[in-house]
């Protein structure tokens, strides 16, 4: 199974932040959307980087937290980024985010930015994948 398979099927609207936001701006697109990164890109539409939760408690962990709240994204984010493309199998995917220990994946199509994948959606597809050997299994040996 690949990424783009995973991702057919659930036609998220992607979430981006600029750098020039501030982090607080960026923890309520996070609470708003029930998510856990946001890619951050330029106004070309370049991906330069993530902010992810780790990220922010990391910022609040150093400063008094109403700096960190005023710090701007491109200062907070992380820059060295894992990046996958929408062939990228899934088998593969988990092995990096493992290795790497990295919860949030983002995808590029070209130099384009057309998905976030998380460890949460990797365990998803891989559980309905799995189901649905097991369902053909069993559907095989009775017949």
């Amino acid at each position: 199974m690949k990424i783009r398979d995973i991702r057919k099927n659930e036609p998220i609207e992607l979430q981006t932040i600029s750098p020039d936001k501030t982090v607080h701006q960026a923890i309520q697109q996070l609470c708003k959307f029930n998510i856990g990164a946001l890619p951050v890109v330029d106004a070309a539409g370049a991906l330069v980087g993530i902010l992810s939760e780790r990220d922010v408690l990391r910022l609040c962990s150093r400063k008094d937290c109403q700096v960190s709240l005023a710090t701007r994204v491109g200062d907070a984010m992380t820059v060295d980024l894992v990046i996958g493309v929408l062939d990228d199998d899934l088998e593969y995917v988990m092995q990096v985010m493992t290795e790497k220990r990295v919860r949030h994946f983002p995808v590029l199509e070209g130099r384009r930015l057309v998905a976030m994948i998380s460890i949460g959606d990797v365990v998803k597809a891989q559980y309905h994948q799995k189901e649905t050997e097991a369902r053909f299994l069993r559907d095989y040996m009775a017949g």
